[in-house]
């Protein structure tokens, strides 16, 4: 009898590593490039000045030249790395000679666009690019254990209970860990479970359930933790819980159906590989470096090693390494992805975003589709300076909201690494679909129930002035 094939995702042309040049895209891409920079002197020369910035109609050209870059990642994903390169550097240049009114943070010692670098370096990229690093050995390691290998054991065995039990556990892994980590750590078990054959639509549920993990709790995501060093109470943050949940059911259950159409939870045949306890213990001690240096390494008391998790994670595999080898060889093509984000994230900081409209329920809804191309974290500072939130639905919204778009959260640019084929823009959004339909339901779920509430910050407070009349 001839064998029953199922479809193969791996060897669709479409599957292709992004990283590999193709010559007809190669093409376009340069074209692009050549248009990106005809539009950019075209609409410098022929804009007018408002307060400093250059505004083509009423929008400033910096966002013009933005959202060229967005476009060109979202068309151009076997060169997405080399467009976000031009891309920053168009913007860096355009900012630093045609941008003379941009208002850098009023906290930086170093004005101008130096400052702005050393700012930005301290304080964001250089904690998210050695999360990306760190984490990317951390699943290596956590791969080599062996846990993956056994996990096909462990889950329920009806294809949909098993697959969206995997997805559950990255959510609750999310909730205390980096939302990094547990994507990657979710794509490890995944290519395990699944025998390598993991959809794109699952690829956006592990993105997905990650982030929404990582929402309520003011250990799970960067701007979470920023939130509570600003004053923001944990319980508050804590209120996402009901449409991280929500969003979980949807986007968990639709994309756990679609991948057991393509492949189901495969027990592994013949003998399974042991635990390798080393390893497993390497991974329990990253895992542990990374919360603690959250205490430690991101408050005010820092001082001088103010920096953020990185110190932590990086502590911990140095100390492994002495026991068990990391998988250096994994460097080079997370870097490339660090290199990536690192890039789009110093576009957005560059973006002479002033001011968040009024705060109300209807702006932090908007926060998430925007957060789905712009980076979050200034997002988030923005919103904290201007304050008079309900905190737990901002959290989902610019936590969650980056999981539209496989480039819109750090987590979906890590996870990338392992699954090339997702960094096809329409592709993630056409299988992802589930993820903008989970996003909207949770969001007026929570809104319904718990309504929407402002609440102070600490030091906001003032003596009989409830929290919900914070200021605005």
């Amino acid at each position: 009898m001839g064998e029953v094939r199922q479809p193969n995702i791996e060897t669709r042309e479409d599957a292709r590593d992004p990283d590999v040049p193709e010559p007809a895209g190669q093409a376009k891409a340069y074209v692009f490039a050549v248009a990106v920079v005809a539009v950019g002197v075209l609409g410098a020369l022929g804009a007018r000045a408002a307060d400093g910035i250059v505004v083509l109609g009423a929008v400033p050209f910096a966002f013009v030249l933005f959202v060229l870059v967005l476009l060109g990642v979202a068309l151009f994903h076997g060169h997405t790395l080399q467009v976000a390169l031009g891309g920053a550097l168009v913007i860096t240049l355009y900012t630093a000679a045609l941008a003379p009114g941009f208002e850098w943070p009023a906290e930086q010692t170093h004005p101008g666009l130096w400052g702005h670098l050393l700012h930005e370096g301290e304080h964001t990229l250089l904690n998210l690019g050695g999360l990306l690093l760190g984490f990317a050995l951390l699943a290596k390691y956590f791969e080599h254990s062996g846990v993956p290998d056994n996990l096909s054991r462990l889950l329920p065995r009806r294809p949909l209970l098993g697959a969206f039990t995997l997805l559950a556990l990255v959510w609750v892994i999310s909730s205390f860990l980096d939302n990094i980590a547990a994507a990657m750590i979710g794509g490890v078990m995944a290519r395990s479970a699944f025998r390598d054959r993991v959809t794109v639509a699952y690829v956006a549920a592990l993105v997905a359930a990650s982030n929404a993990g990582g929402a309520w709790s003011v250990l799970g995501d960067t701007t979470t933790t920023m939130m509570w060093l600003d004053g923001v109470s944990p319980l508050a943050v804590l209120r996402a819980i009901v449409a991280s949940a929500v969003a979980l059911l949807i986007c968990g259950l639709l994309g756990a159906l679609q991948q057991t159409r393509v492949q189901a939870i495969a027990p592994k045949i013949g003998q399974t590989r042991a635990i390798d306890r080393v390893q497993l213990m390497i991974v329990v001690l990253i895992l542990a470096g990374a919360i603690g240096a959250n205490f430690l390494f991101t408050g005010p008391w820092a001082g001088f090693f103010a920096g953020g998790p990185w110190y932590g994670v990086w502590a911990a595999i140095l100390l492994g390494a002495l026991l068990r080898r990391p998988a250096w060889g994994e460097l080079p093509g997370a870097a490339k992805g660090a290199l990536f984000l690192l890039s789009l994230v110093w576009c957005a900081s560059l973006m002479p975003v002033r001011a968040l409209p009024p705060a109300s329920w209807q702006t932090a809804f908007g926060l998430g589709f925007v957060s789905s191309v712009f980076d979050n974290i200034p997002l988030t500072k923005l919103a904290l300076e201007q304050s008079g939130y309900d905190w737990g639905i901002v959290a989902f919204s610019v936590g969650f909201g980056g999981s539209m778009i496989w480039f819109g959260s750090s987590a979906g640019v890590a996870i990338s690494k392992d699954f090339p084929e997702a960094r096809h823009t329409l592709r993630y959004l056409k299988e992802g679909w589930p993820v903008i339909v989970a996003y909207v339901v949770g969001f007026f779920v929570m809104l319904l129930t718990l309504q929407w509430s402002p609440q102070a910050k600490r030091d906001e407070a003032a003596p009989g002035v409830p929290a919900a009349q914070a200021r605005q």
